[in-house]
C-alpha cells in the first residue's frame, strides 16, 4: 500500500536533523618586522559576557596553537602555555594538552579561519545568553594581547562582530549563523 505524499513529506521533515547554529572565526596574525620573530601562541575560547557567571560548558576552549613538537616524549611547548595568562587562569590549567580537535601547531602570519557548529567538537550547546569570544596571543621575545568580541547566543539572524588588535593580533572577526 502506498503512503500518501503528504505523509512522506512530513516523515522526511521529521527525520531530517535540525540545523545547529554556527560560529565562524577569523584571526589575523600580523607579520611583525622585528629582529627575532617567533610565531605567537594563540588561545581562542568562549566565556559568558559576565566572566563570573557560572554557565554550563564555559569557558569553552575552541583552539590553542602552540609549539607541539615532541622531544624525548615531552612536548616542550606546553610549559609556555602559561604565558597566555588570561586563558590559562580561565581554562588552560584544567586541560591536559594536547586536546584532540582543539590544540595544534602555531600558525604563520596571515588570516586564519575556523568554523564551529553548536554541540559539535569544542563548541558546546550554549544556553541562550550573552557571551564573548576571547582571543589571546603571546609571543616569545614579543608581547601579549587579548581581544574580546561580544555576541548573543543563539543567533536569531546572521551577524558579524569584530575587534581590532594593535600589536600581536590584527582583526578578529566572528560570524554567527542561525
Amino acid at each position: 500500500m502506498k503512503k500518501p505524499l503528504c505523509a512522506l513529506a512530513l516523515g522526511s521533515a521529521l527525520a531530517a536533523p535540525a540545523l545547529a547554529a554556527g560560529l565562524d572565526v577569523s584571526v589575523e596574525i600580523p607579520r611583525l618586522n622585528v629582529a627575532e620573530y617567533h610565531r605567537p601562541y594563540v588561545a581562542i575560547w568562549v566565556e559568558p559576557a559576565d566572566a563570573k557567571a557560572d554557565v554550563p560548558g564555559t569557558p569553552a576552549t575552541l583552539a590553542v596553537w602552540y609549539d607541539v613538537r615532541v622531544a624525548d616524549g615531552d612536548s616542550k611547548g606546553t610549559k609556555w602555555l602559561k604565558d597566555m595568562r588570561q586563558w590559562w587562569r580561565r581554562a588552560g590549567r584544567n586541560l591536559d594538552m594536547p586536546v584532540d580537535g582543539v590544540s595544534g601547531a602555531t600558525r604563520p602570519s596571515g588570516v586564519q579561519t575556523l568554523s564551529f557548529t553548536a554541540g559539535s567538537g569544542p563548541l558546546p550547546n550554549l544556553p541562550a545568553g550573552s557571551y564573548k569570544l576571547m582571543v589571546e596571543a603571546a609571543r616569545e621575545v614579543g608581547g601579549r594581547e587579548v581581544l574580546s568580541v561580544p555576541f548573543d547566543w543563539p543567533p536569531k539572524a546572521a551577524a558579524q562582530a569584530q575587534a581590532q588588535g594593535s600589536s600581536e593580533l590584527g582583526a578578529v572577526r566572528v560570524t554567527l549563523k542561525p
